[in-house]
């Protein structure tokens, strides 16, 4: 790295920039643009009202105060004698500078003679023409001086820039060389030169991170494994046994598990499902291959309810073997703890399901040989890893009920492989959910209490756990304390949020489970896991205030079981925006197309979560808008391993990834 004193600036500044996590000068040229703005006159036209125009002022401006708000107005006339009556808010700093005959730039919105600017430019057109980049700063630097440290950093870089993409690629696929590139995403003549320059820095960003994991996954596969020998009749009555058919995806995925359990090279894999598509049945079904074989297992799940609904389901799965399972949770006594940390150490214990208490020091396996993590992305790298090394060459299976399209999956996580359950077991019936335009429960309240009058319970969902001035939305407390008010004579109400200690959660749950509580309220504590047959309505205040996966995830709650299922989408947002999405969940109930939806909206990494889902940030590079483009490098990548394995070539690209590795490691594991 390029040492950034070379700029020769003011500490001050220095100081700034290190803010901006810019400490070299290469950190500055790769400080993107975030938006361009360009400037050449415009007039308004039938589809769009954008005008930028050079003007002289021929009426003096009047400002308007509100409070610390302003409103600025005056009168220009441009070069066809055609007047204006321009308005601006808040830069009413500029009055200054709004003299009389002076010829200006206005940027903004026009309809019917009547301007609304968004800026003004006390300079002519003629000195403004062009794009302009601007840039993400912070306060105390300018977007003339940032643009000047740039253009210094590329001045004092020149030559010594260096492209991770083979000349032979750059040729195939007709790139600019990326000093060619930085220069024109910074300094761009022309949108062709904006252009030119984004293919080669989404290709490199997208090459890059899929050398990494292609690289990684060739690793893995050199990795030496235990092939895992057992009884298949055993195995396939076990599977016959179950009460319910497999569905074509579970035994798909089986197949392919059991193939990774089979194999001498150690298996990574990710198997994805939407929500109540059976993935724990396919995890119970390979835990027991993994048994049969005689290693011992483990579930890691990233809530105590979670762990204990895990250990009662396999319990269940389970009870006709001589399979023995156990649940570790934090909340254990130390006396239950030390009990069972000697049985797993002997070896007593065949499949051990907990939270992050299954990999804690005291914790020793006598043969641990598959771990599976549960809703992975709510684990860091390190919780992970730290589970996995607790045996010798362990398989690993991670869990995930965010699901996304598989061509996206392998590439996003090219360095596993990946099953995908699609197909749903027969006779689940669809919730109905619906759009309530209300902050209050009140034009649901019959419905309510006609559901709670024949039996049924009901989760009550609030974003927040109290009060806040800061965010408008009802609280768990807030509602919880109304309703238990209300319902005081006729149901019982109980509350459940993240801040409670695990034993009060557990006990909420066990009397929600048992219907001693026949209304729980919730924050998304209950997103993961949660599952009481008996209740099968869902109120979710201020649902604009969720992602879409996450409000298909918490409807997943309800209607598993044979009843028709209620949820409620209550929002008094008047984002047009939000409402069309919740819109969109009234209609829409595969978790495939809500996740593909929710992703073009918000972005992978608040959907899935940047650094635990293992998805990289990229700077320029988006793998939606980007996908054939992340789908080519992909394809590319495999080649230049390929090449390197075969011929012992590109040992530079090799280097380079290994340092990758060591700089990334917030995402590889």
């Amino acid at each position: 790295m390029t040492d950034i004193r070379l700029l020769k600036t003011t500490e001050k500044r220095y100081q700034i920039l290190e803010s901006m996590n810019i400490n070299s000068l290469e950190d500055i040229v790769m400080h993107y643009p975030y938006r361009y703005d360009i400037i050449e006159e415009t007039y308004p036209t039938l589809e769009d009202d954008k005008i930028i125009i050079e003007a002289t002022i021929i009426s003096p401006a009047k400002v308007f105060f509100k409070g610390r708000m302003s409103r600025m107005s005056f009168t220009v006339e441009d070069h066809h004698l055609q007047q204006y009556q321009v308005t601006i808010f808040n830069r009413h700093f500029l009055r200054q500078h709004l003299k009389m005959s002076a010829v200006i730039t206005i940027i903004g919105k026009c309809k019917n003679d009547k301007i609304t600017a968004s800026d003004i430019k006390i300079k002519p057109i003629n000195e403004l023409v062009g794009i302009h980049p601007i840039y993400s700063i912070k306060e105390g630097m300018t977007q003339k001086s940032f643009v000047q440290y740039v253009k210094k950093a590329l001045t004092l870089l020149k030559g010594n820039i260096d492209s991770y993409v083979p000349e032979e690629y750059i040729m195939k696929h007709q790139l600019i060389h990326k000093e060619s590139a930085l220069y024109n995403i910074h300094f761009p003549e022309t949108q062709e030169d904006i252009k030119q320059a984004l293919r080669y820095l989404k290709y490199e960003e997208f090459l890059k991170f899929q050398l990494t994991m292609q690289f990684i996954k060739r690793q893995r596969h050199q990795e030496v494994g235990i092939a895992k020998i057992f009884d298949l009749k055993q195995f396939q009555s076990f599977i016959l046994a179950l009460p319910f058919q497999l569905t074509k995806d579970q035994q798909t995925a089986i197949k392919e598990i059991v193939e990774d359990l089979q194999s001498p090279q150690m298996m990574y894999r990710f198997l994805q499902g939407d929500v109540g598509s059976g993935k724990t049945v396919v995890s119970s079904v390979a835990l027991y291959a993994n048994y049969l074989a005689g290693y011992q297992g483990a579930l890691m799940a990233p809530t105590e309810i979670l762990a204990a609904q895990h250990y009662a389901t396999l319990s269940s799965f389970f009870k006709d073997t001589d399979v023995k399972i156990a649940l570790l949770t934090g909340s254990l006594s130390v006396k239950n703890k030390e009990s069972l940390y000697q049985q797993i150490a002997s070896g007593e214990i065949d499949i051990i399901v907990g939270t992050h208490a299954l990999f804690q020091k005291k914790v020793n396996y006598a043969n641990l040989g598959f771990v599976i993590t549960d809703e992975q992305h709510r684990f860091g790298v390190e919780q992970r890893k730290a589970l996995k090394n607790k045996g010798n060459q362990v398989d690993f299976l991670i869990m995930s009920a965010t699901p996304i399209p598989r061509t996206l999956a392998i590439s996003m996580y090219g360095d596993m492989d990946v099953s995908t359950i699609k197909t749903m077991p027969t006779g689940r019936i669809p919730v109905i959910t619906k759009y309530i335009k209300s902050s209050s429960m009140k034009p649901i309240l019959k419905a309510l209490k006609d559901y709670l009058q024949s039996g049924g319970q009901c989760y009550v969902i609030c974003p927040l756990v109290e009060e806040s001035d800061a965010i408008e939305a009802k609280s768990a407390s807030q509602i919880a304390t109304a309703m238990k008010s209300y319902f005081k004579d006729s149901y019982q109400v109980g509350l459940l949020h993240g801040q409670m200690k695990d034993d009060e959660k557990e006990a909420v749950m066990q009397s929600f489970q048992k219907n001693d509580l026949q209304i729980l309220v919730s924050t998304t504590v209950v997103e993961v896991g949660v599952d009481v047959k008996n209740a099968n309505m869902m109120v979710i205040y201020n649902a604009e205030r969720f992602g879409m996966s996450q409000l298909h995830q918490l409807r997943g709650r309800i209607g598993r079981g044979d009843q028709q299922a209620y949820c409620y989408l209550m929002s008094s947002s008047t984002s047009k925006e939000a409402i069309e999405r919740l819109k969109y969940l009234e209609k829409s109930h595969d978790g495939f197309e809500i996740s593909t939806y929710d992703l073009q909206l918000r972005g992978p990494g608040e959907v899935l979560g940047n650094r635990q889902s293992g998805l990289p940030t990229f700077l320029v590079a988006d793998v939606l808008k980007d996908f054939n483009i992340l789908t080519i490098a992909r394809d590319d990548a495999i080649k230049l391993i390929d090449d390197y394995d075969h011929q012992k070539g590109y040992q530079q690209f090799i280097s380079r990834i290994q340092e990758n590795l060591k700089e990334n490691n917030e995402y590889v594991d």
